[in-house]
């Protein structure tokens, strides 16, 4: 296969040069684009054949769901059994933007998406480019993001043409993504509302409509027995193709097992990458050292997580040590990110 790319400004969308995308989707192809989270991997969510060659493509185990994209709220209603009041008032409050509500699904949703499920997660992209391709394609999208299964994540078209090149028909290039984490994903689907996957819908967002909304444990420990009811919850994800270590606690320990950690390692003649803030930069003497942002803006340090993995790939460190953020509000979802990167490899200091 041979995979085109085509570029399309995500400020100013020319429905013209969609329209070859749209017509891959139409006849079972695969079309990686951008979201505002991260890139996806789009099929029609309504083709079985289409979805299976999203998980051959990925190398994606067929037990893990995918997120069916729509642009509008009205196309959410032949997904699902019905669409209780709570998820009427997160749809307004919080879409388009980077939240997935799982919901009971309809019969119209094949069973290859839901991994078998009695439920679908169902989201609305805030990219231009993504509303665009879903409402000219006048189906939903099924679409993980646009990487190899447990790779990090993609965020620039560049790093879908790393992973993806030839396994896929065809590659939007618009640019960065903005969150550079995938969506918050929210089971609405039983009584008790529960964040299954942390992003840029925080808890604390969601608290304002729904008051009870809890965070399921499986977020913060790993678990290979778990039967993950939405992406990202059983295996290990965002994986760097070196070892990784993250350490959590008060910054200044922090710093000191790093420095403390590295000297082991490049001792022994490892190639040892250092994942840091701004305000640490400067304390690391040896080493690769890349800074994710200011420990203050927890936006910006989602934002380049996944691009700062993949430069340590090009980079072929052997082992990466990074420093984590405190987890509350984005930084849970920052924290479960490395956490996976790292196989549930924490150091508490």
């Amino acid at each position: 296969m041979k995979t085109k790319i085509i570029k399309i400004d995500k400020d100013n969308v020319d429905r013209a040069l969609i329209i070859d995308a749209v017509n891959i989707i139409k006849n079972s192809g695969l079309v990686a684009f951008p979201t505002e989270t991260v890139y996806g991997l789009g099929a029609n969510g309504f083709d079985e054949n289409a979805a299976k060659k999203i998980f051959a493509a990925k190398g994606r185990p067929e037990d893990n769901p995918l997120i069916l994209h729509v642009y509008s709220v009205e196309q959410v209603r032949e997904l699902v059994e019905e669409i209780p009041d709570i998820a009427k008032k997160c749809m307004e409050e919080f879409w388009p933007g980077p939240l997935t509500i799982l919901l009971p699904k309809s019969n119209k949703v094949p069973n290859i998406i839901t991994a078998g499920l009695d439920t679908v997660a169902i989201r609305m992209p805030e990219n231009k480019i993504a509303l665009e391709l879903i409402k000219m394609s006048n189906v939903p999208i099924a679409a993980p993001s646009a990487n190899i299964s447990g790779r990090p994540s993609p965020t620039s078209a560049k790093h879908v043409i790393d992973d993806l090149m030839d396994k896929v028909d065809m590659i939007v290039d618009g640019g960065e993504t903005g969150v550079g984490l995938e969506s918050t994903v929210l089971d609405l689907s039983g009584d008790l509302p529960m964040i299954l996957r942390p992003g840029g819908v925080t808890k604390e967002d969601l608290q304002k409509i729904i008051p009870n909304v809890t965070i399921d444990f499986a977020i913060i420990k790993e678990d290979a027995n778990i039967i993950p009811k939405s992406p990202g919850q059983k295996y290990r994800h965002y994986a760097p193709k070196s070892e990784m270590l993250v350490f959590s606690g008060d910054i200044d320990k922090i710093t000191d097992a790093i420095i403390a950690k590295a000297k082991e390692y490049m001792a022994i003649g490892k190639r040892v990458g250092i994942i840091c803030t701004d305000e640490t930069k400067e304390i690391y003497k040896d080493g690769l050292i890349i800074s994710m942002g200011s420990r203050r803006n927890n936006e910006t340090i989602a934002h380049n997580l996944f691009n700062t993995l993949r430069l340590f790939d090009e980079e072929n460190v052997d082992i990466i040590l990074a420093e984590g953020v405190e987890p509350s509000h984005l930084g849970i979802a920052i924290m479960n990110r490395m956490m996976k990167a790292a196989g549930g490899r924490i150091i508490k200091v």
